[in-house]
């Protein structure tokens, strides 16, 4: 069992910056491949980016070059640096986790979300 807290989200202008964390509980995070979801109104839940147990990342093609996923497994965390934001952007966001597989989809432990949101 995994369990993830977010946090990070707020409210920020177009062209600013956020990094949002996500802390894991448990002895093997490491083993654990992590994503990154966000959801806006009225819109289905996207993968945003993710990051394997190895280090292999993948990023939404309108994320590319604006965010990044990195993990740190000395902290069970994991982080997306967001910036050049836009307000396509604003949306809550979700860590989630999966041990083996794609971390394309799949991830069965969610956390809670945290809201971010980008003002024009």
């Amino acid at each position: 069992q995994v369990q993830l807290v977010e946090s990070g989200g707020g409210l920020v202008q177009t062209g600013g910056s956020l990094r949002l964390s996500c802390a894991a509980s448990g002895r093997t995070f490491s083993s654990y491949a992590m994503g990154w979801y966000r959801q806006a109104p009225g819109k289905e839940r996207e993968l945003v980016a993710a990051i394997s147990s190895g280090g292999s990342t993948y990023y939404e093609h309108s994320v590319k070059g604006r965010f990044t996923i990195s993990r740190d497994n000395a902290k069970n965390t994991v982080y997306l640096q967001m910036n050049s934001l836009k307000p396509e952007d604003t949306a809550v966001y979700y860590c989630a986790a999966k041990l083996g597989g794609s971390y394309f989809s799949g991830y069965n432990y969610w956390g809670q979300g945290t809201q971010v949101t980008v003002s024009s």
